[in-house]
């Protein structure tokens, strides 16, 4: 007999939580193979949420980033004086500025995304294709549940976003083309 969905979800939690871990090691290496990179990690966050966000605005990022609205613009104060990001006026309300990634902000989010891919080759080839396709279809099953609780504002405590603001704010998940 199959357990509950319900049953399940501690030892899911488990396993995804020690898969994140690994992810964070590959990840960590694949910054270690970098050339010096102009970006903290910190910023780099930042140009991931802002590429997510595409078009969203400082509160939406703030949010995103759980950080506070100086520390945000200051973030965004750095990452535009790089060349990573620009701020655009929106074209719906001349007080509020819109996010996004330049040129070199995306090339250096793709080079990123290329190293991360290097070091993810090695482990997806020790896998048989039906373990890669079933990894395949159970990640775009949790990203669809992931996008799900991040798009309705609910955190891990289960609360929206002040005041119905999760509606605005609402942090994309890349899906592939």
């Amino acid at each position: 007999m199959r357990p509950s969905p319900a049953s399940r979800s501690p030892e899911a939690a488990d396993v995804a939580a020690e898969v994140t871990g690994l992810l964070g090691v590959l990840q960590e290496r694949a910054r270690g193979a970098a050339p010096a990179s102009p970006v903290s990690a910190s910023q780099m966050r930042a140009l991931l949420a802002i590429g997510r966000l595409e078009g969203g605005n400082l509160r939406a990022l703030g949010e995103a980033l759980r950080s506070s609205p100086p520390a945000t613009s200051r973030l965004c104060d750095r990452l535009e004086a790089a060349g990573l990001v620009e701020r655009r006026l929106s074209p719906t309300s001349r007080r509020e500025l819109e996010l996004y990634l330049s040129r070199q902000g995306r090339a250096l989010l793709e080079e990123s995304r290329l190293r991360e891919l290097d070091e993810l080759r090695p482990v997806l080839t020790t896998m048989s294709p039906e373990e890669v396709d079933h990894l395949i279809k159970g990640l775009a099953a949790f990203r669809r549940a992931a996008a799900a609780v991040v798009d309705s504002g609910v955190g891990g405590s289960g609360q929206s976003g002040r005041d119905g603001a999760a509606e605005e704010t609402h942090l994309r998940i890349a899906r592939p083309a």
